[in-house]
Formats: C-alpha cells, structure tokens, sequence
C-alpha cells in the first residue's frame, strides 16, 4: 500500500471561514476526509498534517523520505517565498505534487511566482477542494494505482 504525506501549509486550518468565496465552504476536516476516502479507494494510505511553521514543514518532507511514497504540498503562502521549502522538496527523495486551491496564475502579481512549483513532480490548481482529489490521482498513477 502506497503512503502519501500531505501537507497543508499556514492559515488553510481556516478554510471553510477564510474568505469563503475564494477558498471555499469546505473544511480543512472535510478537506482531509475527502483525501482519505479516496486513498483509501485509489490503495492508498494518506496522513494528512497542517502546520503555520515553515520548519515543520520542512521537518516533515525530509522525514518523508523511506516513509512515504509521495506528498501532496499546499504551502500556501510560502509558495511565494521560501527557498528552504523548495530545497526540502528536492532533498525529500519522493515525488512532490504541489496544490492550490486557486489558481495563483490569475490571482496578484506575488502570488504568480512559485518558488517551489520548480522542484515538484506536478502543480494542480484552480479546482478548489478537487484539486487535492486531482493530485493524489496523478501520484497514484505513477504507481498503477
């Protein structure tokens, strides 16, 4: 059984409440449920882990390497600024599909440059919550899952 790490970088504990016309009315609980499910469907195990720190973030992907195959990455944020994160995704040694909820591309001249997109297997954005769906598709997919 395939393991994916996901991680939900700073402020997404507040979706469903954040700015809900953009982010949408899900939660983050729902938005873990969702991944689970279809884990679970695709032969899949998915732990999900949120955090605001950009350390913990970057503890866990290096600890991801022998313990899981794949990561899911929304870092928010820290997309569009954190060098160190894009260097924990290449030092991870599996592959890392970065997600959005949005599409960061239509959105404010900041937000259109990832620094991390580079160092990922694939980029999902724009979907809302099925981007998460979509990406852990595509990971599973790579294994014939």
């Amino acid at each position: 059984m395939h393991r994916i790490l996901v991680l939900h970088g700073p402020n997404l504990d507040a979706l469903g409440s954040r700015e809900p016309d953009l982010y949408g009315h899900h939660s983050l609980d729902e938005v873990n449920r969702r991944i689970q499910t279809l884990a679970r469907e695709l032969g899949c195990e998915a732990e999900c882990l949120q955090s605001q720190h950009e350390g913990v973030l970057i503890d866990e992907l290096h600890r991801a390497r022998g313990r899981c195959d794949g990561v899911l990455l929304n870092a928010a944020g820290l997309t569009h600024t954190s060098v160190a994160l894009r260097d924990a995704i290449l030092a991870a040694g599996v592959p890392v599909v970065e997600v959005h909820l949005t599409n960061p591309s239509a959105r404010e001249p900041f937000r259109q440059v990832s620094l991390t997109a580079g160092a990922a297997a694939g980029v999902v954005q724009g979907f809302g919550v099925i981007s998460y769906e979509l990406a852990l598709r595509g990971l599973a997919a790579r294994w014939g899952s």
